[in-house]
């Protein structure tokens, strides 16, 4: 294992230059501790854990140390938010300190959020608060946990240092690892300030650093807008499966790798609900739980138009093309698995429609008709939950195909289809109301909450007793809680 001073930086972005970024110190957080480390955050960059507990940890982590080979620079980039174009975005709130480079020979990130004001910060102070420091540490390490593509999160450092959103609150940082913070928003930037020299600097330095094996292709850069048409469909598909809803899917919150990036008002379905709105700040729902996929592909689009100057547009209306395709076949695999299927049949999109449109009616708790279903065989499991629905002799009709189609390709044998389910189905999802509590605790000092949480969700397949409290069904009061942009 790595202690800190030990980490070996290679700071690829920042030897772009100027052009792309500006160097700025952050400006540290006063009286900081520490909120919440991640053990399998520090493990990418092959750090000890027990790292977590030196003071020098917080005080890099808080903007008050810098390693000595950090560079940091707050990244430029614009991007359309709720559909209308923002010329100019950038780090207004982060800085990425550099990229550190581990034992396998993987480059990681570290951009510290809530670092400061930089030339990006427009009219906002730089920082973030605790509340939605916490709520993206949580959800970061949650979704890892799930297997779903996603930036990670190393630690949350609190403060004393005060700031002002809705209400009085308290800035804190989050140390963000990705092995790159590229958006679509930066290829944006450069393509409609018309600097198509840069536009294509930071292509190759993408394709360099990220799509190397598309070097090898005829046209380069279009087998590297291919490559992120897939990774994004596949994305979708998960956030579709597990009934994550982003909130803000700007342009400049999409991430080039096909990772979940920029967390702010999100949420799991609880009930479902394919036109849920989890941030209250979209009134027209542009980026409802049912708009996601259309939206992603709408954000691909706008990325296709900045890599004009460099890609033919046939070649990006071709690729373009791919991305429904591979969203479909993502998801229905990913739902297949869910319903505890094996095998593939032509009339499976229909059935889990048809499940689907059942739950919406009668407002069923989504992770929990998963996980249930897998816990009894499959006849005594359709049983117990056929009283969450409405449409009973709907639900039944449902219930008689499932078991036809479970008896087709033999999947009889109870332990093995549990066993393959329960793998799939988390017993702990990051409901808003759980999330909610911890950060109430934390604004009292109290992290144990925070803790506690993460170290069940960190497993969330798993049973672990004595935390029967997580996989519960949540409170009325729990399920409308309203989540803002506010950071």
């Amino acid at each position: 294992m790595t202690t800190l001073d030990q980490l070996e930086f290679d700071n690829r972005f920042a030897r772009l230059g100027d052009t792309f970024s500006t160097a700025v110190a952050p400006q540290p957080i006063e009286q900081p501790r520490l909120v919440v480390a991640s053990p399998a955050a520090m493990a990418l960059l092959d750090l000890d854990p027990a790292e977590s507990a030196r003071a020098e940890f917080v005080a890099l982590c808080a903007g008050q140390q810098l390693w000595s080979s950090a560079e940091p620079r707050a990244m430029v980039y614009s991007g359309h938010q709720f559909g209308m174009y923002n010329p100019q975005l950038g780090d207004g709130r982060g800085l990425l300190l550099g990229e550190v480079v581990n034992a396998a020979g993987e480059h990681w990130d570290l951009h510290l959020k809530g670092a400061g004001y930089t030339p990006y910060s427009r009219m906002g102070d730089g920082r973030a608060v605790l509340r939605s420091s916490i709520r993206e540490f949580l959800a970061s390490e949650h979704l890892a946990a799930l297997g779903i593509p996603t930036t990670r999160a190393l630690c949350v450092v609190a403060s004393d240092t005060p700031v002002w959103r809705e209400r009085a609150e308290t800035a804190a940082t989050l140390l963000r690892l990705s092995p790159s913070h590229l958006r679509f928003g930066h290829f944006e930037f450069f393509y409609y300030t018309r600097q198509h020299d840069a536009l294509r600097q930071l292509a190759e330095h993408a394709l360099d650093c990220h799509f190397a094996e598309c070097r090898a292709q005829e046209q380069p850069f279009a087998a590297m807008f291919g490559q992120v048409v897939e990774r994004t469909a596949e994305l979708i598909a998960l956030w579709q499966a597990y009934g994550f809803c982003h909130g803000v899917m700007n342009t400049d919150n999409m991430s080039l790798l096909g990772l979940t990036f920029d967390y702010g008002p999100y949420a799991f379905l609880d009930d479902f609900d394919a036109r849920h709105v989890c941030n209250h700040s979209d009134s027209g729902g542009r980026y409802s739980f049912e708009n996601q996929v259309p939206i992603a592909h709408w954000n691909l689009s706008a990325l296709g138009q900045a890599l004009t100057p460099l890609v033919a547009v046939d070649e990006l209306r071709e690729a373009l093309g791919r991305f429904l395709p591979r969203y479909q076949a993502a998801w229905l695999q990913r739902m297949r698995l869910r319903l505890g299927l094996r095998t593939a049949e032509d009339g499976d999109e229909a059935l889990v429609q048809r499940l689907l449109a059942l739950m919406q009616m009668g407002g069923v708790d989504y992770p929990l008709f998963f996980r249930r279903l897998g816990d009894a065989p499959a006849a005594e499991a359709l049983r117990v939950l056929r009283t969450d629905f409405v449409d009973l002799a709907g639900f039944d009709a449902w219930g008689a195909d499932l078991l036809a189609r479970l008896a087709r390709e033999g999947s009889d044998d109870q332990a093995a289809r549990c066993a393959r389910m329960h793998a799939v189905n988390p017993r702990y999802v990051l409901r808003n109301y759980l999330a909610q509590q911890a950060i109430e605790a934390a604004e009292r000092g109290d992290y144990s909450l925070v803790r506690e949480l993460h170290a069940v969700l960190a497993r969330p397949f798993a049973e672990q007793p004595g935390m029967e409290r997580y996989a519960e069904r949540p409170p009325e009061w729990g399920k409308h809680l309203e989540i803002s942009c506010s950071s």
